[in-house]
This record gives structure tokens, C-alpha cells and sequence, in this order.
């Protein structure tokens, strides 16, 4: 048998983890030992020797090079074994019928040539009643890697087992997987055991009652001549504190509907007291044949911080391990291959049947359940993804949305659209697929009716997400505009506090009704329905703009064209900033009613300007050749003297006026139409439109208010 070591290389690519070299010796050996016991009846114990030189190349001792030894009590590499080692696809250990020993695709000794240069074996073993000891020299550039490289000759039955030692780490693996960290705290005998510890605490768990009183022996020799010894023993693993089985439906990869069967996953859970285990970090991983293979312990542990400290007093080590898991690691044990993160998955070729967001979906309440910091408020996210997105509570509840910890808001309201996202499409697809279909049925047939109840009955279920999605945007948004203009009027925005030569009060008020010089043929996005919802649906409203340009039904002008210059001879005699516009704001609708929209700067008095709606009324009804004769006026400020609001009647509620009085022309008294005219307060509006949605913001439980 042959190794081709060159071709080994190039078809398998160098993991990332520092210690995978370390993982594969230990978890043959742990294999080695679990041949041994089946085939040996006796009461044998594992022990393993981890001997890790550190020494230095350079003459200022700053280039470090390692020498890394495995030294086992395991079956030793007879000549099964032998051929095992030098075939890259290897299914021997497939084939045991032992327990504890996983499938193996043979291409975790091709780490130790991309990490290192150099690979030496020692092996004794029995041959049928033979003892014998099988040695491979080192060498450097090897090639390849042959059956006759192997020296054999006779040995003792006190050393059996075998002994891999690696040297001359490779500069490739020293720049790309040990560069960030110094070589000597990587390998120091405590971070090794510490790792393994974690990497493969649940194989060592369930081999348990099979490997007996084991002990592991980590000693790291310094180029100083100082050494480090640690050790691992069969009483310092911890039990499982919880083990959890969870069901995945599995789907098909392209289409996304469900197959009718599910793959079967277990989580275990470790809960180490940090007074006795002095762990560098609390670890979850995704596994693979018992060991952690993907660390995701940052989904649920955001910051560095608590993924390096206790958790309410424990490190916490949950395994998640599965068949799919088995199946899909990649040759490096560094992550896992062709499993999607999505189904249906943008990759045609994907075969898997379950996805990422479906494993995590059904795994994260768990570990969420295991390892939440104390003071997280799942509450408090959910609030907050309410105010600041419009997600509310039922929302999660619709779209069958959990919140666990390290979740933000943004996080989870992107999680709640585009489960809402994916149904509405589905639902429009379907809606589609329906229409289709009834364009092709024979309408004389029942079949015909059946489809029609089936659309409808489709398109009726399909509007509850529509419709949820939209509501809550149109509501967060309404709701956001009241409180804007809230602060507008009691002028607290930023660009009010700041230090400014010139106040526009009026002007940012008055925009967030309507943008200014524009009209509803320039902007489709207005909030005039803040002084009321019907408004918001006229045919025409204009703000600052020239009224004779006005069109009525498209084609004929709505006002004589000497309409903005008498307008300019009314306003010309006004003192305030506003002597030389229109109305700030005009309405009109094809049914001859117009509404005017005057806004007071705070602070300017408006019982002063009382005339003006009444003025600016004649003025659009004798221009409008009698098109317009009702009119709606509104006065708003924040500041009036009561005294001289004769003639106005108080509402109920608030702090304003209103009173409806005719028009008609001061010559001949003719009535050209009706005026009802309403003085309101700034916190009057707000407190209106803050009521028109409140039923809506009750609903989806929205609160804007600054705290």
C-alpha cells in the first residue's frame, strides 16, 4: 500500500484549528485502545502520553519550532492498521463492529503533513502469538509514504502500543494557523488539556465504562529546559448536566415542502463549576463522531466577555451532535459541508434536506435555556423591536418567532419580515399558480366554481400577512411622526436647541405636514392626515404654490388667473414672516369643498389673524366661478388671547375654537358658500391624531414616546 502524500495535500485543505493535529492523535488512540480491549479480554486502563517539545532555531530564540510525540497503550499498527494508515479513503474502522469507534474517512493524518515535515512512527504489536515491532524513521519531503518504509522486527509485550511524533512545523501552517498567537501559551500543557477537555469531553464521557480509569499526560518542555505537566484522569470529567433530543423536519432542498420524516439531533449539556474547572471560555459546538467540530458559541454569547467568563457561576459546554452532522464533515474537522443555510436553497446542486435556520430554529430556545446570562430581559427586546421596528408581540406570535438571548432588535424584526417576506411570497405564488389554472378550466364546469372558491379562499388567508406587515409599518410610521411633531411644537427637535441666528418654527412645523413649494402632483408622501384621515385622500393640496395654475377635472383652470395677485394685495398688508405666501397650506376636492391650513410661529398670537380664513375663503370662492362653496379653515399656533375670541365657540375637549359662518360677497350679499373655520393648538392636533391610531398602536403594542 501507498500513501501519496502530494496528492493528499492538494486534495485536502489545511484546517484552521490549532490543535487538530493533537485531536487526531488522541482520538486514534482512543481507537487503538477500544481495538485492544475487544480483542483483550483483560482489565485495562487507557493511558495516553501527550510530550510536546518547544525549542529554538534562531540564535536570538525567537523562532520557535515544536516536536510533538503521542505515546499510547493501544492495539499498535499491525498490519491492518499499517494499510489503514496508508490508504487515504479508508473505511477499516468502518467495518469494526466495536462500540465507541466512529466512521472514518482517513483523512485526519493529512493534517500531520500539512502542519509538520516530518512524521516517525513506533509501534509494537501482536502478531497471533507473536510480538512484534513495526518503526517508521523520519525523514524530511517525503512523497510518499510505502508498506516497505516500515521497519519490522521482534519487540516486548510490556510496550505495546505506538508512539507518532511530528516535527518540523511547516511555515505555511505557522503563518496561517498559528501567527496570532505565540506557539509557546498555544501548546503550554495546560491550554492543551483545557482544549482537549472541551473538544472531547463527550466522547470521553460516553467511552467512559470502555476506557476505564484512563489518565491523559500533557507536558510541554520549554527551550529554557523548564517543563509543564498536566494532567487529564477519567474522575475530572464532569457529568452531563442535561441531555436534550430534538426532531428536524426535513424538506426538500429545491421546492422547500416538507418529505413526511425528520433527522433526529442531541444536545448535551455541561455545567462546569468554575471554582474547580478553570476554563479559558464556555464552549457550544456543532459536532461530529463526538467531537466539536464548529464552535457557534458566539450565537449565543455576543461578547468576548461572557464567552470567556462564567455563566452564573458555570462554564457551560453544550455538544450538539446528529447522523447529519456524521455525514456532512468536511475532510479538515474544521466545519461541515453542503448543508444550506436556507431551504429552499439558491443552489441547485444542494441535496441536503435540512438547513442551518432549521437546526437552529429548533436548538436555540434550548441552549438559550441553558446558558442565559442572569439580568437579560426577554422582555425588554421585545419592547424594544416594538418601538424602534414596529414588531410587536402578536407579530412574533403570528410568525412563530423566538427570542433568545444575544437577539437584538434589529435581529429579531429582520427574523419576523422575512418570515412574513417568505410567506407572502408563497402565498402570491400560490394565488398565482390558482389563476392559472382557472384561466384554463371550461368556466360551464363545476371544476370552474372550485377553483374561484379556492382563490378566494387562498387570497382571503393571504392577507392577513400582507396586511400585518403593512398595518404595523403604516401605524410605527404615523406613530412616528406624531411624536416628531410633538417635539417640533414644544420645540425640543435638535435643530431647535441648537444655537441658530434664525428660528424656523413655522417652517419645520408646517413640513412635517407637507413639504413646502410642492404639491400633491410633485410629493405622493404627506402627513396631512394629522389634521384629518379624509384629507390625506383629496385630489389636489398645494403648499406655497401658485393657485392659478390649478387645474380642474386636468383640463380647465380651477381659479381666474388673477387670483395669486389679489391673494398678493391681501397678504402684502401682514407684518409676520409670511407677508408675502399663499395659505400654507390649500385642499381641494372635485366635490367644490376646499380646506385652508394657516400656521401661527409659536409664540405669535393667533386671535390677530382671526380675519385671514375668512379673507382667503372670499377670495377662493369668487375666483373659482362658484366651483368652490364649502370651506374648512384651520388656524393653528400655540398662543391666544381669550378675550377676544368673540363669536367662537370652545370645543369640549382641549384648547380650541371653532364656529361656521356663511359667505357672502360684501356688495351685493350674495352667498357664494360656507365657511368652518377651527382655531386649534398645537397640542391639540397631536393629541387628535395620537388618538386617531392609538386603537392600531394598542394592537401591536407600539410606544414612540421619548423616555
Amino acid at each position: 500500500m501507498t500513501l501519496d502524500i502530494r496528492g493528499s495535500l492538494k486534495n485536502t485543505k489545511i484546517s484552521s484549528n490549532k490543535y487538530v493535529v493533537i485531536e487526531e492523535m488522541i482520538s486514534n488512540s482512543i481507537d487503538s485502545f477500544l481495538i485492544r480491549r475487544h480483542d483483550d479480554p483483560r482489565d485495562l486502563n487507557l493511558k495516553i502520553s501527550l510530550s510536546i517539545q518547544l525549542f529554538a532555531i534562531d540564535l536570538l530564540g525567537q523562532q520557535i519550532d515544536i516536536s510533538i510525540s503521542c505515546a499510547d497503550n493501544g492495539c499498535g499498527l499491525g498490519d491492518e492498521q499499517t494499510n489503514a494508515f496508508l490508504t487515504k479513503d479508508t473505511s477499516y474502522k468502518d467495518d469494526l463492529a466495536i462500540a465507541g469507534i466512529g466512521k472514518c474517512k482517513g483523512s485526519g493524518r493529512i493534517q500531520f503533513f500539512h502542519h509538520f515535515s516530518r512524521i516517525s512512527i513506533d509501534s509494537t504489536y501482536l502478531d497471533g502469538d507473536r510480538v512484534r515491532h513495526r518503526a517508521l524513521g523520519s525523514a524530511d519531503g517525503r512523497k510518499k509514504l510505502e508498506y516497505d518504509d516500515f521497519q519490522i522486527d521482534e519487540g516486548q509485550e510490556a510496550n505495546i502500543g505506538t508512539t507518532i511524533t511530528l516535527s518540523g512545523l511547516k511555515a505555511a501552517a505557522r503563518e496561517r494557523v498559528y501567527a496570532t498567537d505565540s506557539i509557546a501559551s498555544i501548546f503550554s500543557a495546560a491550554t492543551v488539556k483545557r482544549h482537549i477537555l472541551m473538544a472531547l469531553l463527550q466522547r470521553l464521557v460516553s467511552l467512559k465504562p470502555e476506557l476505564g480509569d484512563f489518565e491523559i499526560i500533557f507536558k510541554t518542555t520549554y527551550s529554557d529546559g523548564s517543563d509543564q505537566t498536566d494532567f487529564l484522569r477519567a474522575s475530572d470529567l464532569p457529568p452531563v448536566s442535561q441531555v436534550r433530543d430534538v426532531q428536524i423536519e426535513e424538506r426538500d432542498p429545491q421546492t422547500g415542502r416538507p418529505l413526511g420524516q425528520s433527522r433526529e439531533f442531541k444536545l448535551s449539556h455541561y455545567k462546569l463549576d468554575a471554582g474547580q474547572f478553570h476554563l479559558p471560555n464556555n464552549a457550544i459546538s456543532l459536532c461530529a463522531k463526538s467531537s466539536a467540530v464548529k464552535d457557534i458559541t458566539v450565537r449565543y454569547l455576543r461578547t468576548r466577555t461572557e464567552q470567556n467568563s462564567p455563566v452564573n457561576g458555570y462554564y457551560h459546554i453544550v455538544l450538539v451532535e446528529g447522523p447529519l452532522l456524521d455525514e456532512r464533515v468536511n475532510d479538515q474537522r474544521d466545519d461541515f459541508e453542503g448543508i444550506p443555510e436556507d431551504i429552499p436553497a439558491e443552489d441547485m446542486y444542494m441535496d441536503s434536506t435540512i438547513s442551518y435556520s432549521a437546526l437552529y430554529e429548533k436548538i436555540d430556545p434550548i441552549i438559550d435555556g441553558f446558558v442565559t446570562p442572569a439580568g437579560w430581559s426577554r422582555d425588554e427586546v421585545i419592547a424594544d423591536a416594538a418601538e424602534r421596528f414596529g414588531v410587536s408581540a402578536p407579530m412574533l406570535t403570528e410568525t412563530e418567532t423566538r427570542v433568545v438571548y444575544g437577539d437584538t432588535a434589529k435581529s429579531v424584526a429582520e427574523r419576523v419580515l422575512k418570515k412574513y417576506q417568505d410567506r407572502i411570497i408563497a402565498d402570491t405564488a400560490e394565488i398565482f399558480d390558482l389563476k392559472e389554472e382557472i384561466v384554463k378550466a371550461e368556466p360551464h364546469t363545476a371544476d370552474f366554481r372550485q377553483k374561484i372558491h379556492e382563490l378566494s379562499w387562498r387570497y382571503t388567508s393571504s392577507l392577513k400577512s400582507f396586511d400585518m406587515a403593512n398595518l404595523s409599518q403604516l401605524v410605527v410610521r404615523r406613530a412616528a411622526i406624531v411624536e416628531i411633531l410633538s417635539l417640533a411644537c414644544e420645540k425640543r427637535l435638535d435643530v431647535q436647541t441648537a444655537a441658530v441666528d434664525r428660528r424656523e418654527d413655522e417652517r419645520i412645523i408646517h413640513s412635517i405636514f407637507f413639504p413646502m413649494r410642492k404639491d400633491s402632483s410633485e410629493v405622493s408622501d404627506h402627513d396631512i392626515w394629522l389634521l384629518s384621515e379624509e384629507y390625506q385622500y383629496y385630489e389636489y393640496i398645494a403648499s406655497d404654490k401658485p393657485l392659478s395654475q390649478i387645474r380642474w377635472n386636468g383640463a380647465e383652470k380651477l381659479f381666474e388667473a388673477s387670483v395669486d395677485e389679489d391673494f398678493e394685495r391681501i397678504l402684502s398688508k401682514r407684518a409676520d414672516t409670511n407677508g408675502a405666501l399663499r395659505p400654507d397650506i390649500a385642499i381641494f376636492s372635485k366635490e367644490g369643498s376646499a380646506i385652508i391650513v394657516e400656521f401661527k410661529a409659536p409664540g405669535v398670537s393667533m386671535d390677530e389673524h382671526t380675519g385671514d380664513l375668512s379673507e382667503y375663503a372670499h377670495l377662493l370662492a369668487a375666483k373659482s366661478k362658484g366651483r368652490l362653496r364649502k370651506f374648512y379653515g384651520y388656524l393653528i399656533g400655540d398662543t391666544v388671547n381669550r378675550l377676544r375670541m368673540t363669536g367662537y365657540t370652545r370645543f369640549p375637549t382641549g384648547k380650541g375654537y371653532f364656529r361656521s359662518s356663511p359667505l357672502s360677497d360684501p356688495e351685493s350679499s350674495r352667498v357664494l358658500g360656507e365657511l368652518y373655520e377651527e382655531m386649534l393648538f398645537f397640542e391639540d392636533v397631536v393629541n387628535r391624531a395620537r388618538k386617531r391610531i392609538s386603537v392600531y398602536k394598542d394592537r401591536l403594542d407600539i410606544d414612540l414616546t421619548k423616555r
